[in-house]
């Protein structure tokens, strides 16, 4: 987790203040964008002054940090209590899917909001929001390589991770069409089934 600054020393309070800074942060970006919105207004989204802001904080972008950190954290946390790590076989990989597309729908507007805004970033904050990115992609890897051992070629692996890190994605960003057609666990059994008959054929050859 990136190490964002702050003059206040208990730590279950600077988790407190940032989890409100970060909800009161996301639903003024997505409505106005990161350049329109002012510190002092995430301020009074997040239920305090601006002098206390800067108490958690130093300037805007290490807010975007803070979502970023959120949601990397929330699929680690979750896949983690969903499987045992070192322990794992295809219903480990089903969990691990299922699980992350369940936080791909909770925080549908973190990640909409973190896509939108990297533009906005500078150069090495992108880069720092892509390696978030490629952590996450490392959990599905891994999860993948546990799951069948010895089946699979490191670039299968590496693409097969990226293709269910998508389709998590697509259910957010797509859901305002999806949803009429599926609900959340039908989109997901549709893409578990793919995904499994898919890699049946492919061991069976």
């Amino acid at each position: 987790m990136k190490k964002v600054p702050s003059s206040i020393k208990d730590e279950r309070l600077i988790k407190v203040r940032r989890d409100q800074m970060i909800k009161g942060a996301v639903s003024l970006f997505k409505e106005k964008g990161f350049h329109k919105t002012t510190t002092r207004e995430i301020a009074k989204a997040s239920g305090f002054s601006i002098g206390t802001l800067y108490e958690y904080i130093r300037t805007k972008e290490d807010v975007l940090f803070l979502v970023c950190d959120y949601i990397y954290e929330r699929v680690k946390d979750q896949m983690g209590k969903k499987i045992d790590m070192d322990n794992m076989d295809e219903y480990s990989l089903k969990e691990a899917i299922s699980a992350y597309f369940q936080l791909m729908d909770d925080m549908q507007d973190e990640v909409v909001v973190m896509y939108q805004e990297v533009k906005s970033l500078s150069k090495d904050a992108q880069e720092y929001v892509l390696n978030k990115e490629r952590d996450m992609l490392e959990l599905f890897e891994h999860v993948i390589k546990r799951s069948f051992p010895n089946e699979m070629t490191e670039e299968d692996v590496k693409l097969l991770a990226n293709n269910i890190f998508i389709q998590g994605q697509m259910w957010g960003f797509r859901r305002w069409i999806l949803h009429k057609q599926f609900s959340l666990e039908a989109y997901t059994n549709r893409q578990l089934h793919y995904l499994f008959h898919g890699l049946s054929i492919t061991r069976g050859k």
